[in-house]
């Protein structure tokens, strides 16, 4: 007689993103390059699209097929674009910066140390989806995060920029 089932499965966590993308396999093979992904498993339709795929970062998975009007999935290139962006959090990220640049990647955020802690910059990939790339480099205790929050913004309005804290654009 078989054991229990887990309610979720062995190698999954609670919170699994999963993307609609525009030519799926070209899209697996790009997260293999920028982004050092491996491959767990891919799941075809009859006519050869990519039907589920699951990708391995590090200890974290994400889930990707190509895309099905028919059945409401439609990736950011048919939406207009995404809101969402995906962080991924790395040892070395100039490394990883500098790799999904390579494989294809758009620089939307240049790399730089951030005052809540992070080194952090942010790619667009070829299908439409943005990614943040971070390396945690300091520990911020919530005072000093206010306070150089402050002195952020205030720097950005300056420029021109950037929102208010709290607004919208924020």
């Amino acid at each position: 007689m078989p054991g229990k089932v887990k309610p979720i499965p062995e190698g999954f966590h609670t919170l699994t993103p999963h993307l609609i993308v525009r030519d799926a396999k070209r899209a697996i093979d790009f997260y293999k390059r920028a982004f050092g992904a491996q491959q767990a498993e891919t799941h075809l339709t009859p006519d050869g699209k990519v039907m589920h795929a699951r990708l391995k970062f590090g200890d974290s998975a994400l889930m990707l097929n190509d895309e099905f009007p028919e059945m409401g999935a439609r990736s950011p290139q048919s939406l207009g674009g995404s809101p969402v962006t995906i962080n991924i959090y790395t040892e070395d990220v100039d490394r990883l910066f500098n790799q999904a640049v390579s494989a294809g990647a758009t620089v939307v955020m240049p790399l730089k140390d951030q005052f809540w802690g992070d080194r952090y910059g942010v790619v667009a990939d070829p299908f439409g989806h943005k990614w943040s790339l971070c390396t945690h480099i300091e520990d911020v205790v919530p005072e000093e995060l206010e306070k150089r929050a402050k002195a952020a913004f205030a720097e950005m309005a300056k420029k021109g920029g950037a929102a208010k804290p709290g607004s919208a654009g924020a």
